[in-house]
């Protein structure tokens, strides 16, 4: 049985999702369907690589992962279909694979070419679901279209490292559903670039020359048994993704406020490690 995901920013109020699952179970009436999100800011690229990396691997092998985003066909936005991980991706190619092929190339692209038979301005119906459908029933990627060598690559989704090898500059690339903030510096590059040296953060003026295991090992519990004296404390965590995360312990946006709206931090924003030179 066949196993679809389905990775969007078209919200639920509208009928988009409904029809784009009618159409999966029109072709395919016994495929399982899952909603990874429609809540991607929209038009976010970036937004979309850090959750689709970070969900794709939770899901069995040869799993067809649907990416609406951005994803109007033009002569600088094309469609491909990959195989990647032992997963399917189909998505336009606007740089949001970049996130998940950082690590893993993938095995083989596809330019979709069934554009010629179909004219369509709702390509995620039209088109997406059909290759899904397609590769679903055992069809062969090649058959979908041109195998090409390359994927268009986000440079903002890389941190850089200056040539002194003492600074990683970031920046802000999620920001969660309780207001933390993700950037794109991961854990691996974290232990290379600093090899154990002392560091400060610096994100949004705030400073940090710690990085917590858990987001309540700041909290002393001898001295406050529920942690509620800790609540609204800043802090820094590589999260369960690997990333830099600023946060909030018990972020409440209506009450001890959010990382976001503290520190005024938002999509973009520089976040910059600098190591000791001593």
């Amino acid at each position: 049985m066949s196993l679809i995901t389905l990775t969007t920013d078209f919200g639920t109020k509208d009928h988009f999702v409904g029809a784009v699952k009618g159409a999966i179970y029109s072709e395919l009436p016994d495929a399982k369907i899952v909603d990874i999100t429609h809540q991607i800011s929209p038009f976010n690229i970036t937004e979309t690589a850090y959750i689709l990396k970070n969900s794709y691997k939770s899901f069995p092998e040869k799993s067809i992962h649907i990416i609406g985003v951005d994803s109007e066909l033009s002569p600088k936005n094309k469609h491909i279909a990959l195989l990647l991980d032992n997963h399917y991706f189909i998505c336009p190619d606007n740089g949001l694979i970049s996130m998940i092929a950082s690590e893993i190339n993938p095995t083989q692209i596809v330019e979709i070419n069934i554009h010629d038979r179909i004219e369509s301005s709702f390509p995620v119906l039209d088109v997406f679901v059909q290759v899904a459908c397609f590769i679903a029933r055992g069809g062969s990627l090649g058959v979908i279209g041109k195998e090409i060598k390359s994927y268009k690559k986000m440079v903002e989704i890389q941190p850089k490292i200056n040539q002194e090898q003492t600074k990683i500059i970031g920046g802000v690339i999620y920001i969660d559903n309780y207001g933390n903030v993700i950037s794109n510096i991961n854990k691996n590059l974290f232990t290379k670039i600093g090899k154990g040296r002392s560091f400060t953060i610096t994100a949004g003026g705030q400073k940090f020359t710690t990085i917590q295991q858990k987001y309540n090992d700041l909290v002393n519990y001898t001295i406050d048994e529920d942690g509620s004296h800790y609540d609204g404390s800043k802090l820094t965590i590589f999260n369960s993704a690997g990333f830099l995360e600023i946060a909030i312990y018990r972020s409440n946006s209506s009450t001890v406020g959010t990382a976001s709206t503290l520190l005024g931090l938002n999509y973009r924003d520089n976040i910059t490690i600098e190591f000791s030179t001593s």
